[in-house]
């Protein structure tokens, strides 16, 4: 697979975090050679502040390099590809701020850069969040694959900073071009957003759940975690418990509701995610003990050292399919488990999990089904 982005100022070798060179898929696409082909080619000046909000692996940060950008990201992952790229082409640490989405945005910026993410409300949070930095002056210019902008996004833009239009597509992605103008009434940021589950969900029913923007599902309990909080395990004896992949942490809170006694370890790669897991447990009151931690994975839990991990991997990277994040979760819960531990996993039925973990733990047990969903238990022996 060709590893290199072509830039105006060069070629580039980029990588994905976790770098597995059986990974098909490439650290950048289409909008990101986009975006920059239309700075250089404009002659747009970069100077002053320049944020980039939203860059998948790092490619437009380590292009942009020399005009000392800042990067805001969700996601660790991203985080780390971004590292890791930028020591690949010699650039000094420092060099590019790293910021999270949790993290105080730069007072000024004089040119925004917004690779458009999935999630709508993780844009609108975003943007409201730096309408106060961005000045008359500031250049503004988003990018995205067609497929990823919509109406809603280019009104989100309108409403937050200013009138707004569209490129051309080019290689099926296209560019977003916003004037930044003073807003009579900032809009008012709705995130995070909580809300009390309903009656008949076990251990949470009225439970208090908060969610930053961007998370799965952020303004209701999807009902997959609904039916996964139906058939959870009860967690007794177990010391150390797991909530893999957290989200806005409600099952890990549920099984420490249930278990008092248990630590429970809230991990996600998201900021905006563990965030929200930790909110919602102290929401909560939850009595127990608690870590919450952003990371990749069990990536640093100890091996041998947990009873229980529960997990809802997902099976998309951005706009791709792929069961590669599911696997890594499915090795890691089994190093980290002590034997005799066990991982419970929920999933689409057609993702077929069961022949991974058998695959893996030697066994696999079905625990609850319905025509959607199943809940699955492996045990390490």
């Amino acid at each position: 697979m060709n590893d290199r982005m072509t830039t105006p100022w060069g070629e580039l070798a980029l990588t994905r975090f976790p770098e597995d060179p059986r990974d098909r898929l490439r650290a950048w696409d289409a909008s990101d050679e986009y975006l920059l082909r239309h700075l250089a080619e404009r002659d747009i000046s970069l100077s002053g502040t320049v944020v980039v909000v939203g860059d998948r692996w790092g490619a437009l940060v380590t292009a942009l390099a020399g005009h000392r950008p800042t990067q805001i990201t969700d996601s660790y992952l991203t985080q780390e590809a971004t590292r890791a790229n930028l020591a690949r082409h010699g650039v000094e640490p420092g060099t590019v701020r790293l910021l999270t989405t949790q993290d105080p945005p730069p007072d000024r910026v004089d040119v925004l850069l917004v690779r458009v993410p999935k999630s709508l409300a993780l844009l609108e949070d975003q943007l409201i969040g730096l309408a106060p930095a961005v000045h008359e002056g500031t250049v503004v210019v988003g990018t995205g694959m067609v497929k990823e902008i919509h109406t809603s996004t280019l009104q989100l833009f309108e409403r937050v900073l200013g009138p707004t239009r569209t490129s051309l597509a080019q290689k099926k992605a296209r560019l977003i071009f916003c004037t930044p103008e003073p807003v009579p009434e900032p809009p008012v940021n709705p995130w995070p957003y909580t809300y009390t589950l309903p009656d008949g969900i076990g251990a949470v029913s009225h439970s208090t759940v908060v969610n930053h923007a961007g998370v799965f599902c952020a303004d209701r309990l999807d009902i997959g975690t609904r039916f996964f909080l139906g058939h959870l395990p009860d967690g007794k004896g177990a010391r150390r418990v797991v909530d893999l992949g957290c989200g806005n942490g409600i099952v890990g809170t549920a099984v420490a509701l249930a278990n008092p006694e248990a630590e429970v370890l809230f991990v996600d790669e998201s900021f905006q995610a563990v965030a929200s897991a930790e909110a919602t447990y102290r929401a909560n009151g939850v009595p127990g003990h608690a870590e919450f931690r952003v990371g990749d994975g069990m990536a640093g839990v100890p091996a041998g050292s947990v009873d229980l991990v529960l997990n809802n991997p997902p099976f998309h990277s951005h706009q791709a399919t792929t069961d590669a994040t599911a696997w890594r979760m499915f090795t890691g819960a089994k190093r980290a488990l002590r034997p005799g531990g066990e991982l419970w996993v929920i999933g689409n039925r057609h993702l077929g999990y069961h022949v991974k973990l058998r695959r893996l733990f030697g066994n696999s047990e079905l625990v609850a089904g319905d025509p959607k969903f199943v809940v699955l238990r492996a045990v390490k022996r």
